[in-house]
């Protein structure tokens, strides 16, 4: 699976920002989706998943600010901030998983390049 993230960018404390995550060369909706950001000088965390079925996880930070969406006709996976905090930049990477949900890193096979997101104060 090829995976493109998109949709980084600069945006105030408290902004909106929806990533997108563009996949090709398998079939969509037989793979688990996740977000993962890390910022610098820290390890990679955990913010996002769906399963293919359409059912969602989240990481603490982001509950009630996140939403994590899929459109499986358009092999899209999407992230949708709102109430961004500074603490929120990071690059943002999508990852696909066959079959089954997770939500550490490395339970993820396939990897798309990060997108970069900045907010500031």
């Amino acid at each position: 699976v090829q995976l493109q993230a998109s949709g980084g960018g600069l945006v105030q404390a408290g902004g909106s920002l929806r990533l997108s995550c563009a996949a090709s060369g398998r079939t969509f909706s037989n793979y688990a989706m996740a977000w993962f950001r890390q910022a610098p000088g820290k390890e990679r965390e955990f913010v996002a998943a769906i399963s293919r079925s359409g059912s969602t996880d989240y990481a603490d930070s982001a509950k009630g600010r996140f939403t994590i969406s899929r459109d499986n006709g358009k092999n899209t996976v999407y992230l949708q901030m709102n109430g961004l905090k500074p603490e929120d930049t990071a690059a943002y990477s999508c990852a696909a998983r066959y079959w089954i949900l997770g939500n550490t890193p490395m339970e993820y096979d396939y990897w798309g390049l990060g997108t970069l997101v900045t907010v500031s104060s």
